[in-house]
């Protein structure tokens, strides 16, 4: 046999062998994916906009509302944000609202320009019978959103607390990742084979696995929803109309008059140069504000959170 026809031959059988692999992990992952829904059903609210079908958690009680708006490619922010949340719902009306692609929240093929996500999300909060004003919490991407909203609705806005937030600048200092790599990690998550996933890559993924702020129960949930919400089609979308996004937003008037503070992280200051200092500039320009850095990674709030809670209680108990 001809050295060449052997060369083919491996490479067919290697071939064959790797699409077998990607029909098993699809198929697989369709049926994981439909036994998850039965087992973890949303725990807060559907609500319908438009076409869509958006998820809204909501607990507790007060008379401020703090609104959790999740960072890009949070895969489910209602248990993202509950080491934060926890702390606040005994004194604080919360709600944790998912945007469309996020969480429970159904995937969409609307555009991700910053007016269509504001009103989808002002419009969800309305439907599960949360009312203005509102305390902004936006971790991350969502800084963008929280100042837009500000910007257009200031009556609804009584302030808005930073989990290291993007603000319009921060698109100058962040390196976007190529189409190639996101379409290849939609690919990977799309036919499940983020479920092959080592354990300890895992918990490199999802940290809240190691913590003691979500139950056992509920990582399973964590989990579910990584394989289910990551790099959906939106997500994918939103870093599209990053740029634009900023740009609009950036072209608006800084809503000087809404108090803000701005929790930073060093370790995202010492990874992406210059982010610290572009967001202490912005801050700079608002009348009530304040900012506390963390020693901490971009998710300030699951090793933070005990502290952020009790500034963040001190914070509005002074502007109220």
């Amino acid at each position: 046999m001809k050295p060449l026809m052997i060369v083919a031959i491996v490479f067919g059988v290697i071939a064959s062998l790797i699409l077998l692999l990607l029909i098993v992990s699809t198929i697989n992952h369709s049926i994981q994916l439909n036994k998850e829904k039965a087992a973890f059903p949303p725990p807060g609210e559907m609500i319908e906009v438009g076409d869509k079908s958006l998820h809204v958690y909501s607990e507790g009680e007060g008379e401020i509302t703090l609104v959790f708006l999740a960072g890009h490619g949070t895969s489910s922010p209602t248990l993202d944000f509950k080491p934060l949340w926890m702390r606040m719902k005994d004194e604080y009306r919360i709600a944790v609202v998912e945007k469309s692609g996020y969480g429970w929240s159904k995937v969409s093929d609307s555009p991700r320009d910053i007016q269509t996500i504001l009103e989808e999300t002002r419009r969800s909060l309305e439907g599960a019978g949360e009312k203005p004003p509102y305390v902004l919490l936006p971790h991350s991407m969502s800084g963008l959103e929280a100042i837009y909203w500000a910007q257009k609705y200031p009556d609804e806005v009584k302030a808005i607390i930073g989990l290291d937030p993007s603000v319009p600048e921060t698109t100058e200092v962040l390196s976007e990742p190529s189409n190639v790599q996101l379409s290849l990690l939609h690919f990977i998550s799309k036919i499940g084979l983020t479920r092959f996933m080592p354990e300890a890559e895992l918990i490199k993924n999802l940290p809240l696995m190691d913590s003691d702020d979500l139950s056992e129960g509920e990582k399973l949930v964590y989990k579910a929803m990584f394989f289910r919400s990551t790099l959906t089609k939106d997500m994918l979308r939103e870093v599209e109309f990053l740029k634009e996004n900023s740009r609009i937003v950036g072209k608006g008037q800084i809503p000087q008059n809404t108090p803000m503070f701005f929790f930073i992280s060093q370790q995202q200051g010492q990874t992406v140069k210059g982010w610290k200092d572009v967001l202490l500039l912005y801050l700079s320009r608002i009348d009530k504000k304040d900012f506390t850095i963390l020693d901490t990674g971009h998710y300030i709030h699951h090793e933070e959170a005990e502290l952020i809670a009790r500034e963040l209680k001190t914070f509005l108990s002074e502007i109220d």
